[in-house]
């Protein structure tokens, strides 16, 4: 017998250092290390393309983050890499290479004048001397002489104070203004161009004052603006084929003048965004234009293109999410190759077919780090998940968070998502709250959204809970009280009787009977509903009066249910509510942004925290922090993968989304008996 125990040992030693991966459960998600995969939010201002080898791009973004300002690809958007000014993550709002020398670039910055590279952006040093350099001092445009690239101007934008055209004929080494002529009271230079034929002729646009012109180096201006009813200009382009035709986007569309600014006419036929950030023209097809649009993010309606040399546009948007384009390039060799530079979105998107249609080509580029507040997973579809964030909207992946698009397309408000829930009979169907923004839902799975606010009179939505038995019942938590919808698309009902504090953070349904459930309130509490909200009654005993963050009822025993509070840890009730006990046992951080319960084995749970991911295996008792490989510690949303809850993903305040794949195992142990 002692022979046979012995063996046994012997036999369990040895399978454990080599088991094989995929066949038994020995551990669980959280287990070990962390691995980022984004969303990326930003904002690209600015592209410029390499004129002699167009693989060869550069973008600058003017977003403050945790990322890069300044991204170069040599691969035509394949992939990029970060060739940062300085370490002060400069924001970037312009950007010029010479023509000639296609190594030596300039970018315009803010509050730190011009940075000048000669090798190709990859190390820069400050060419000030004679500009405004200080708190507040932009360089909104930069346009290089295309004859004689050492001679340079940039558009000022000095704070409050309007600001002016500096010009440099040694390479940027000194400038000194050439004003004469211009007024800057309150307007400052937002764009500059000069004619390709004749560069002593510039022009200059302005944000109040429209269009001036110089015929002599900008030695002295006069104003060009018969006609141009807009006085505010963010692009200029001029038809390098006939230099007297000029095109003007401002916040009222696109201006043409065909007589080198004497007179301007307005095309925008079919231009149903009129705020024009940016505008192209094609180098080989003079008529063919784009122009990029919105004013805010969440007004963007993209690009358009006009074949026409402007008299009629068309929507140029397959594929490009629906957002604020701040930067156009087009391939100087290849026409029909287009970048679009968006404000918080995927950054760059590229098309090879002239606008027909547009992908993402963001690798690597990563100027903020989205501030993600929630998560799905699709329930059929594990691979596809959603992410709602605090400034951009909703994310979507389809490659189990390895790689994410915005999915925004018909969102018209702030994009500052607090709740995201999924039909749970057909995932197809989802729905957000944001706050402000009310609800809007998507019947497509988050490729086009409609607002779903019909009754609701509060647009300060928290949480959504939708009824598991009928998911055609929802339910919205808001900064006015609970609202109650029967039939996923028609009026919101307020259901706030007996409800004394209307501040409403968290829900939950019971999910045995879903007539029952839970509201938790800031500083008030959790209150309880028997009857689908219609009365409310408190079910607070022995909680703290804290922010009641988070709801969740074990599905197995629905009268066992957790309480997330803002300062005071987790809380747990085993009485259906009415009474409560503090569960922090172990627990490093006391403010609780997230709570979830392994929906197959409910003794295990997890909680985001202000210190991390914590794990309890034993309904809360205690806690075991599983934070390996996590790079940022304030932890806002959590999602277990149905299918594999050994699977848990994690989101983060400015962090984005990490996974943590526990690697699962099963052990096959042929044993012979001796002596049996």
């Amino acid at each position: 017998m002692r022979r046979t125990t012995a063996l046994l040992e012997i036999l369990l030693i040895g399978l454990l250092i080599f088991l094989t991966p995929g066949q038994a459960d020995l551990v669980s998600a959280g287990t070990n290390d962390w691995t980022s995969h984004g969303p990326y939010s930003g904002v690209l201002s600015t592209m410029v393309i390499n004129p002699l080898a167009s693989s060869t791009l550069y973008a600058g973004s003017n977003q403050e983050g945790t990322g890069a300002r300044l991204f170069k690809s040599t691969d035509s958007g394949t992939s990029w890499s970060a060739v940062n000014l300085s370490s002060s993550q400069t924001y970037i709002w312009s950007l010029a290479i010479n023509p000639i020398t296609t190594n030596i670039l300039y970018a315009g910055t803010y509050n730190y004048g011009v940075f000048k590279s000669l090798d190709g952006g990859n190390s820069w040093g400050t060419v000030n001397t004679g500009l405004p350099v200080s708190y507040g001092d932009y360089v909104r445009a930069l346009a290089i002489n295309p004859m004689n690239p050492s001679t340079l101007y940039a558009g000022m934008d000095s704070g409050g104070s309007g600001g002016g055209v500096f010009k440099s004929i040694d390479g940027g080494a000194s400038w000194f203004s050439v004003n004469n002529g211009l007024t800057f009271s309150s307007s400052y230079v937002s764009a500059l161009a000069i004619d390709p034929l004749t560069p002593t002729t510039l022009y200059a646009g302005t944000s109040s004052g429209g269009v001036v012109k110089s015929v002599n180096g900008g030695t002295s201006w006069t104003y060009a603006n018969t006609g141009l009813v807009s006085n505010a200009l963010y692009a200029l382009a001029i038809d390098p084929a006939t230099p007297t035709t000029l095109y003007a986007g401002t916040r009222d569309g696109v201006f043409k003048s065909t007589d080198s600014g004497g007179n301007w006419s307005a095309f925008n036929a079919g231009l149903t965004n009129t705020w024009v950030n940016t505008l192209v023209i094609d180098p080989v097809s003079t008529t063919t234009l784009y122009v990029g649009t919105g004013r805010f993010e969440y007004e963007g309606n993209g690009v358009y293109k006009s074949t026409n040399g402007g008299t009629s546009w068309s929507s140029a948007n397959a594929g490009l999410a629906e957002s604020q384009v701040l930067a156009l390039a087009i391939d100087p060799q290849t026409s029909s190759n287009l970048y679009a530079g968006t404000s918080w979105d995927d950054s760059v998107y590229k098309s090879v077919n002239g606008g027909t249609s547009w992908s993402a080509a963001n690798t690597n580029i990563v100027t903020n780090t989205t501030y993600v507040r929630s998560l799905q997973i699709n329930p059929y579809d594990p691979t596809t998940l959603y992410a709602g964030t605090n400034d951009g909207g909703v994310y979507k992946s389809v490659t189990s968070g390895n790689s994410w698009r915005a999915a925004n397309i018909g969102i018209r408000t702030l994009k500052y998502v607090r709740a995201l829930e999924i039909n749970p009979d057909n995932p197809a169907i989802l729905y957000v709250g944001l706050s402000p923004g009310g609800v809007y839902k998507s019947v497509n799975c988050a490729e086009t959204w409609d607002a779903f606010n019909d009754g609701l009179t509060s647009m300060y939505v928290r949480a959504l809970a939708i009824d598991p038995g009928n998911p055609s019942i929802l339910y919205v938590g808001t900064s006015g009280g609970v609202f109650r919808n029967t039939n996923s698309g028609g009026t919101w009902n307020a259901v706030n009787n007996g409800l004394t504090n209307t501040d409403v953070l968290a829900l939950a349904i019971d999910p045995v009977t879903p007539t029952t459930l839970y509201a938790g309130t800031s500083d008030g509490g959790v209150f309880k509903s028997i009857n689908n909200g219609t009365l409310w009654s408190t079910s607070s005993t022995g909680l703290p009066s804290r922010d009641v963050r988070n709801l969740a009822v074990d599905p197995a025993t629905p009268s066992t249910l957790y309480a997330g509070t803002i300062g005071g840890g987790v809380y747990k009730s085993t009485d259906s509510g009415v009474s409560w006990e503090a569960s922090n046992s172990g627990l490093g951080g006391s403010d609780i942004y997230v709570l979830e319960i392994d929906p197959i084995t409910p003794s295990t749970l997890y909680v985001g925290t202000e210190g991390g991911v914590y794990r309890s295996t034993n309904y809360g008792s205690s806690w075991t922090a599983v934070n390996t490989g996590l790079t940022n510690s304030d932890v806002t949303a959590l999602a277990l993968d149905p299918v594999d809850p050994s699977k848990l993903y994690m989101a983060t305040r400015d962090g984005g989304v990490f996974d943590n794949q526990a690697v699962t195992y099963k052990i096959f142990i042929p044993i012979t008996i001796l002596g049996q």
